[in-house]
This record gives C-alpha cells, sequence and structure tokens, in this order.
C-alpha cells in the first residue's frame, strides 16, 4: 500500500490538508484531496494495478481532452509505480434544460473528430477484461478481432455463456461486414460511455471521466449509453442534429450493446447473461 498522501505532495508540490474517500467504482480506491491551499484534487489508486493500468487511462484522458469538445478533467499527474491518477477536481452540480441537448452535440463533434484507425496506436488493452486494441483499417475486422472474438474465449474459458451462445457469438464475429451498416471511418469515442462515467459539474456542464478510448464506431458509444440509462432522449436527439446516424442504426444497437453485455456476463453472471442471449438473439 502505497503512502498517498505523501505520493501526492511530491508530485504536485503542494501541501496536503486532508483525504476523503469518494465513493463509486469498482476497481481503484478513489478520493478527493483537499490541499493546503483550499483547492481539491481527484486521486486514485490500486493495491496490485497492473503495468500500464493508469497510464492507459491518462492517455485516453488526454486524447479525449485534446479534441476540445466535451469537458474531460485534466491529469495533473499518472504513474504506475506506484499506481496512482490526480485529475482536476470536478465539483457536481445540478442538470439544467440545456443539459442533455449540449452533451448531445459535443459528443457528435468529439466522434466527428475522427481517430488514425479503429483501435489504438499505442496498441494499450482497455476494460476491465483488457481487451485489445490493435490497429484495424475496418470497423468489421476491429469489433470480430479486439472484441467479439476475444470474449467468446473468455467467456468459454469461465463458463459465462452456454456453448451455443458461444457459438453465436463466433457466427456474428464472421458476418459484420453485412451486419454493422454502411462503412464509416474511425470515430474518437469514450469506449465505457454509460451514465456513471459522466459528471453533471456546474453550471450543468457534462464531464466525461474514466474512458476506454480507442477509434471506433461512433454507434458504439450510443448503443452503450441506451445501455443503463442515464442519458435524456434530448441528447440523442441533439446528436442525430448534428451527425446524423446511417439508416438501420435502431436495429444495430444489439449488435455494438454486445460486447460491454458480453463482459457484464463474464463478470456478474445473474441477468446479464440473459441480456446477452437476448441480444443475440436479436442479431439472428
Amino acid at each position: 500500500m502505497i503512502d498517498l498522501r505523501e505520493h501526492i505532495a511530491r508530485a504536485l508540490g503542494r501541501d496536503i490538508a486532508g483525504l476523503a474517500p469518494v465513493r463509486g467504482g469498482d476497481v481503484a480506491d478513489a478520493y478527493r484531496v483537499q490541499l493546503a491551499d483550499g483547492e481539491s484534487v481527484f486521486a486514485k489508486t490500486r493495491t496490485g494495478a497492473p503495468p500500464g493500468f493508469f497510464t492507459t487511462e491518462a492517455a485516453g484522458l488526454a486524447w479525449l481532452r485534446e479534441a476540445g469538445t466535451v469537458p474531460v478533467p485534466e491529469v495533473l499527474h499518472v504513474s504506475d509505480d506506484p499506481p496512482a491518477l490526480l485529475l482536476e477536481w470536478i465539483e457536481p452540480g445540478a442538470p439544467g434544460p440545456e443539459t442533455e441537448a449540449d452533451l448531445g452535440r459535443a459528443l457528435a463533434r468529439l466522434h466527428g473528430t475522427g481517430a488514425p484507425s479503429f483501435g489504438r496506436e499505442d496498441r494499450r488493452r482497455t476494460g476491465s477484461r483488457g481487451l485489445p486494441n490493435e490497429p484495424c483499417e475496418t470497423w468489421a475486422r476491429f469489433y470480430a478481432t479486439n472484441r467479439l472474438r476475444p470474449l467468446a474465449r473468455l467467456a468459454a474459458d469461465a463458463k459465462a455463456l452456454p456453448r451455443d451462445a458461444i457459438r453465436d457469438l463466433e457466427a456474428i464475429a464472421s458476418r459484420l461486414a453485412d451486419l454493422g451498416g454502411p462503412p464509416e471511418p474511425p470515430a474518437r469515442l469514450h469506449g465505457d460511455l454509460w451514465g456513471g462515467n459522466r459528471i453533471v459539474g456546474s453550471g450543468g456542464r457534462s464531464w466525461l471521466i474514466d474512458p476506454a478510448a480507442h477509434g471506433g464506431h461512433r454507434e458504439f458509444d450510443l448503443a452503450m449509453m441506451r445501455l443503463f440509462g442515464g442519458f435524456g432522449d434530448a441528447c440523442f436527439a441533439a446528436y442525430q442534429e448534428i451527425a446524423p446516424l446511417a439508416e438501420g442504426w435502431a436495429e444495430r444497437v444489439p449488435l455494438h450493446q454486445l460486447a460491454p453485455l458480453t463482459v457484464h456476463a463474464i463478470k456478474f453472471g445473474g441477468g446479464y447473461v440473459g441480456a446477452t442471449l437476448r441480444a443475440l438473439e436479436a442479431l439472428g
């Protein structure tokens, strides 16, 4: 266990007045750090974190932030030895009448800034299951080789899904060129955009945190947003006004939700197994 207080003080070159645990997240310990001058900083650490755990997250945050579209907290310090990540503190606020629409427009602009390829140039793995992000020229190849096939193997090893479902996952991975709709260029994705990774701050501004950032299909972020709720209809409507989705997008929602649902089936079982099976059934 690192002396987090001492590490933060050295990293920032500032005196620490106190540390208070922050709830949320299931893979790291989080804190609000009160600096002696009254400013706050957000800190995360994790005992036994694998190499690259926080530097990968920091790189993703910086990549999203450089687009200049959606507010993303600034990385103040990151290290893997000891494992720690320090970010600017986002003071929670209340949503306003334009909060949802503003996020939809900003997300459309974020996606539109694009990516060099599907995947990540640094090839770093992301997510709780360390899924690969090898660069690919097409979305179909990326989603098959970096998501569905690795997840099929993980689900088989963990006996998380029935054998028929594993075979269906593999079969869908082979049909993505037909199932994925018209080809699109790689979008700059958050990659894990559920409601818990969006903070509404002061003035009703939406901030994005905890990314699994990569170049991917923009429908993936939007499908993830629909999976667990937390985003209003005005958000999706505003997105459509800025960057209309290709015809048939609604029928492709189960396809893009299939990867996160399989991850949750592997991690938690229970109702996520049934939800994964229903997504597979919807895709034929």
